[in-house]
């Protein structure tokens, strides 16, 4: 039988990896680059939803595939849940540069002794014009300082609940099997072989 195949409808790398790794046995993922669409989908909305909408959206819109998107955030008790929905984006500029992200995050945290934190991922799927929403979620806090290199984003200053390591520190494999993108995706992968 031939695998089923689905649009993820991102261009980051690093996201491509790590949902081919939770996904890869069942369904052919494809990027966006997969599809040869290049345009870079603006993220106008103010919630998450919003956004992993706009994505699958526009895909199935040009593209008639069927197609998922994902918008994540971290949500900071201390920060009122910012960054949220501007993570990508938090320090400015165009938008990805973890280093400067993390570092800003970690100014706006000195001296704040509650380091709770979320990351929360939200996938649109749409499948035949349908729409369903995905939501995963990971619970832990924010560290004093970097800890770990492999993952990325904000994953070098976020200890989820239960680990004494980030998840930068944690590494990828183990990472996949808690985080809020996988939480989302197994949401996902259960819709999908009903």
């Amino acid at each position: 039988m031939e695998k089923r195949k689905l649009v993820f409808a991102t261009n980051n790398n690093h996201k491509l990896e790590e949902i081919r790794a939770i996904l890869g046995q069942q369904i052919d993922v494809l990027s966006l680059k997969d599809i040869n669409c290049h345009e870079d989908i603006p993220e106008t909305a103010e919630t998450l939803e919003g956004n992993a909408l706009i994505k699958a959206r526009f895909v199935y819109e040009h593209y008639h595939l069927d197609c998922f998107a994902d918008d994540t955030g971290l949500e900071v008790e201390a920060l009122n849940g910012a960054p949220g929905v501007y993570s990508a984006r938090y320090a400015g500029g165009e938008g990805h540069d973890s280093e400067a992200n993390m570092k800003k995050l970690l100014q706006e945290m000195q001296g704040k002794a509650n380091r709770k934190a979320r990351f929360r991922t939200v996938i649109a799927f749409i499948e035949g014009g349908d729409t369903h929403l995905f939501e995963g979620t990971v619970h832990g806090n924010i560290t004093e300082e970097k800890q770990g290199d492999s993952g990325f984003g904000y994953d070098p200053i976020f200890r989820p609940d239960g680990f004494s390591e980030t998840f930068a520190e944690m590494g990828n494999e183990a990472k996949n099997q808690i985080s809020h993108r996988a939480n989302a995706v197994k949401k996902l992968c259960e819709y999908l072989s009903q």
